[in-house]
């Protein structure tokens, strides 16, 4: 099977090739004869090797050797990324957007059969998080999420849209919750002599100001976001993995190492990667499954650091803020 493929993409790259240089060499001169000549054959080359990428292209699509996609969350969930948050050791990441434009992708690429979806990512914000889950549950095929190293929060929500979700004895799991937090400075200001002047249409807009002491009310008011963002939360792992609310509530935002939430149901299966591939195997009814990366363009240094770091940042950083005006910040994060 993957030889008849591989034969397949050299018969038409080949054929491909042969037919680009006659007609480029029909086109322009064969040898310069002049400046004229010269710039005819420069222009014939740059043709072919555009040609060669695009039969490439096509022979890679009408013989694709994969039939499975794999979709990478690492690192923090932002919506471009991040890099500007408010702590400058935050691990980058892929932009949400870009990871819901490769799972799209993938549902519309006739050769994948099934989708895995890696998370490797401490959480991050709401809406980012919950627009990757929809895009998981869109996907036409077996949806599979794993996690080697942290899937918590922001990735668990994520991993609530999906048929499964593996994880190692090791890994850590969970993190059912919400949290907002906000700097108060407001005895810092005095102390320099900075005060707080407020210009304001509502009640609330200027709830959370790291310059003023909060209001009971305010305090209320983000309170009752928190609240109603859990209950969401709730309410997605819930339906998305079958279990009682109450349950999930209990669980009060712990994270588990992945042998205990395998026991607490929160994982359906502990394995390694070829275990997943073997079981993906009998599920697709196919000889083998042969995993495609797909991937948006990074920078290179965006792709280098994310390993580590998501583990350690796991455990302490801030992630995203509820908008830009305020200095109230709310996170879905271990």
């Amino acid at each position: 099977m993957v030889e008849t493929r591989e034969i397949g993409q050299l018969a038409v790259v080949v054929l491909g090739i042969i037919a680009v240089a006659i007609l480029s060499v029909g086109l322009f001169v064969f040898y310069p004869d002049s400046l004229t000549d010269l710039f005819g054959l420069v222009i014939a080359l740059v043709v072919i090797l555009l040609g060669i990428k695009v039969i490439s292209g096509i022979a890679s699509s009408m013989f694709a050797s994969y039939n499975v996609a794999e979709v990478a969350v690492e690192g923090p969930i932002t919506r471009d990324g991040g890099g500007g948050g408010p702590l400058p050791s935050r691990p980058q990441s892929t932009p949400a957007d870009d990871i819901v434009e490769q799972i799209d992708r993938a549902d519309e690429d006739e050769n994948v059969d099934a989708l895995l979806l890696k998370l490797n990512t401490p959480g991050g914000e709401v809406v980012p998080s919950d627009d990757i889950r929809l895009a998981a549950e869109r996907f036409d095929g077996p949806t599979v999420a794993y996690t080697n190293d942290v899937c918590a929060s922001g990735g668990y929500w994520i991993a609530s849209g999906c048929d499964a979700l593996w994880a190692r004895d090791g890994s850590i799991v969970g993190s059912i919750g919400v949290i907002g937090s906000r700097v108060n400075a407001s005895d810092l200001a005095e102390k320099v002599g900075l005060s707080y002047e407020r210009f304001a249409a509502g009640e609330f807009k200027d709830a959370g100001t790291p310059l003023k002491e909060l209001e009971e009310d305010e305090r209320a008011y983000l309170q009752g976001l928190i609240d109603d963002y859990y209950e969401t939360f709730v309410d997605r792992v819930s339906d998305g993995r079958d279990m009682d609310p109450e349950f999930v509530r209990d669980t009060e935002a712990r994270i588990y190492l992945g042998e205990e939430a395998h026991e607490l149901g929160l994982v359906d299966e502990l394995g390694t990667r070829r275990d997943l591939e073997d079981e993906l195997t009998d599920q697709l009814e196919t000889d083998e499954v042969v995993i495609e990366e797909f991937e948006p363009q990074r920078p290179l240094m965006a792709r280098l650091g994310t390993g580590a770091q998501q583990v350690a940042y796991a455990f302490g950083a801030g992630i995203a803020g509820l908008g830009a005006d305020r200095e109230f910040r709310l996170r879905l994060r271990n």
